[in-house]
Parts: C-alpha cells; structure tokens; sequence
C-alpha cells in the first residue's frame, strides 16, 4: 500500500502546478507588450493573448506617396510585440516543465 501514498501525493503536487500554471497564465494574459518600429515612430501594444489593443502612429510618419512604408512599420511593431508575448509565455510556463522530461 505505499505505492498509494505515493500516488496521492503526486496527484496533489499535479493539481497544485496545475492551478499555478492557469494563474500563471491568467498574469500572462492581463499584461501588456509594445512593439516600435521607425524608432518609436509607430507603436502596437498586444497583450498576453495576443490581441492588438493599440497602435500609434506619430502623423510625421504618414507619408500618402509612401503607405507601403507605412505598413511594413506597422507589421514590425506589431510582430515585435508578439515576439515579446512568446519570449515571456516562454519563460514562464517553461519553469513548470522544467526537469519533468515530458514527451511534447
């Protein structure tokens, strides 16, 4: 019967990490990540979910003979931003898997 209280007390390590990693995640998806582009001219935020909630273009940066620039600082802010998201994502929930030699 020792193999149970093993068992028992994995299970409840299990259940523990698991709550810590949804309030793990849940921190995650209420932050905030800016990305710039143009040095600071255009701005996206996104947050941990990885939906836009703003951009901002300085009207210097408009330019209406040039709206293809226009886009692709857009696309860099907002790409730099979610590359911000992943990292974080990245280093906090990886201290869950850490050392488990999981198969995914």
């Amino acid at each position: 019967m020792r193999g149970m209280g093993n068992m028992q007390s994995m299970l409840k390590k299990m259940q523990k990490m698991q709550k810590e990693m949804l309030q793990a995640q849940e921190e995650l998806n209420a932050k905030e990540f800016e990305g710039t582009a143009g040095g600071g001219m255009v701005k996206a935020t996104v947050n941990g979910e990885r939906k836009v909630l703003d951009i901002s273009i300085d009207p210097s940066v408009v330019d209406p003979e040039d709206v293809e620039m226009l886009q692709d600082l857009i696309i860099v802010a907002i790409n730099e931003a979610l590359k911000k998201v992943e990292e974080e994502t990245a280093a906090t929930m990886g201290k869950f898997t850490q050392g488990l030699n999981l198969p995914f």
